[in-house]
């Protein structure tokens, strides 16, 4: 994952909570990572497929 720049949703709290963080700044992959665990592993997803995910959390806020 070297060059990736993780970002947490602005939604998220400034306290720790639980989040997950997203580098979508990779050639073809989006990486999600656990926030309190960052040398942890990652899922890896096709852009259009992660798109799809967000498209569909948003639809039910």
């Amino acid at each position: 994952m070297t060059g990736a720049r993780w970002r947490k949703s602005t939604r998220s709290s400034s306290n720790g909570g639980n989040c997950v963080e997203v580098a979508d700044n990779l050639p073809g992959v989006v990486a999600v990572r656990d926030s309190k665990d960052p040398d942890g592993g990652t899922l890896r997803f096709d852009p259009q497929v992660w798109q799809g995910f967000v498209d569909k959390v948003k639809s039910q806020i």
